[in-house]
């Protein structure tokens, strides 16, 4: 029998598992958790703070989960080390675990960039995790004010999850928009007016240089006072357990379509990873839920010997602030011909290059925003569907019978 190591306990670790047990029930599957929760779903942490779930209902997966699938978690303690040659990783303990397959489910982890006097702010969070999430609603009252640095997706939703808890949120950001990394110019405007007309106040295209005492100085000259100050900027793939380790890594671990590194047994899924996007045929990070626990699938199944491979991902978002709801998907290549529908309260943009769907941004449309994704991910030649039809509304109809089977996989 086998002995399987996950480093990691979130979405992809459940994947990975899920993986392994579609082709073996027998072998000794443990898990490392760094955190001492079960595996959670990590967009529901505002929504807790909204106090739209609880502690119980943001469970990935159920409480018999690790029993059922005969899972050792060892909840509290961290990898140090990894050592490809003897097949062990080592413990913060100092304890060692042999493996004859690994999986690196490692995330990522906030990037907070040097400001000065950051060292002297008492009351400063990230918003990653459940227990930063835990400890942010300790720190907050109905007079709090509070400085978010971050106008990303980490930032926008700590505002909202906050937002009926304190008496102000200010939201600065070094971009000139809302939302940059997968929003233009036209749908942020509309996504920060929405936010705006919510009570949230922004300050972008600067930045807090120096914080005095519960005072932001920003790159400006701007000055911001707040009580509370979460640090939203981003985050980087914690890939430092497989590069000591000899593996290879660019900004995010290297993986191939089966989700192997180049270390021998070693595999690697979610946030941590480097793959390849189908819609823009580059390499690059796409730390996603749905991808993560894809790749984690994938890894397990191929970890136990199986075949399975993770060769459709694409970047993707679906995310709603205070009932306004946003899809994006793809990419926008050069030379691409861009198709809008907008008025008021909703923009449709869908992206077109070489017969092929590349990517949307979708505000305020909900509707079986699915197939677009799926005629994204498949690459499916627009020549081969009814278009038109697509263009004015998502439907199964107009993709014909030779594509449903395919596109419906693909919204699965």
């Amino acid at each position: 029998m086998k002995r399987y190591v996950i480093i990691g306990n979130g979405v992809a670790a459940a994947g990975c598992i899920e993986g392994i047990r579609s082709v073996e029930h027998e072998s000794e599957i443990t898990v490392i958790s760094a955190e001492e929760h079960p595996v959670y779903c990590r967009p529901l942490i505002s929504y807790y703070l909204e106090k739209k779930t609880d502690l119980q209902r943001i469970n990935y997966r159920s409480p018999a989960f690790y029993a059922d699938n005969g899972v050792k978690v060892i909840y509290g303690k961290s990898v140090t080390k990894i050592n490809a040659d003897t097949r062990q990783v080592t413990l913060n303990t100092g304890e060692t675990l042999p493996y004859d397959a690994l999986c690196n489910a490692t995330g990522s982890a906030p990037f907070v960039p040097p400001m000065k006097g950051l060292e002297k702010v008492k009351k400063q969070f990230t918003f990653m995790t459940l227990d930063d999430t835990l400890a942010l609603e300790q720190a907050v009252t109905p007079e709090s004010r509070v400085l978010i640095i971050g106008a990303g997706l980490i930032g926008l939703k700590c505002a909202e999850g906050l937002h009926k808890r304190v008496a102000e949120i200010t939201v600065c950001d070094l971009a000139p928009r809302v939302l940059s990394s997968i929003l233009d110019d036209t749908c942020a405007a509309m996504m920060q007016k929405h936010l705006e007309a919510n009570g949230i106040q922004f300050c972008l295209g600067t930045s807090a240089s120096e914080f005095t005492g519960n005072k932001a100085k920003m790159q400006d000259g701007r000055t911001i006072d707040f009580d509370v100050l979460v640090l939203a900027v981003g985050v980087r793939p914690n890939t430092a357990l497989i590069q000591e380790a000899g593996g290879k890594v660019n900004r995010g671990i290297l993986v191939d379509a089966k989700c192997s590194t180049s270390l021998p047994d070693v595999y690697a899924a979610g946030d941590c990873t480097e793959y390849h996007d189908v819609s823009s045929g580059t390499d690059k990070i796409m730390a996603l839920m749905p991808n993560a626990y894809i790749q984690g699938h994938a890894s397990g199944v191929n970890m136990a010997g199986g075949s399975e491979s993770f060769d459709c991902a694409i970047p993707m978002n679906s995310i709603g602030f205070f009932g306004l709801h946003c899809h994006t998907a793809g990419s926008q290549p050069e030379g691409c011909q861009m198709l809008e529908e907008a008025d008021e309260e909703h923009i449709k943009r869908l992206f077109v290059k070489d017969d092929r769907l590349t990517g949307f941004m979708l505000i305020g449309h909900t509707h079986r925003t699915g197939i677009y994704t799926a005629l994204v991910r498949n690459q499916t030649p627009l020549s081969t569907v009814d278009f038109e039809r697509l263009k004015i509304e998502p439907q199964i109809a107009a993709l014909g019978k030779e594509h449903r089977s395919r596109v419906l996989k693909g919204v699965i």
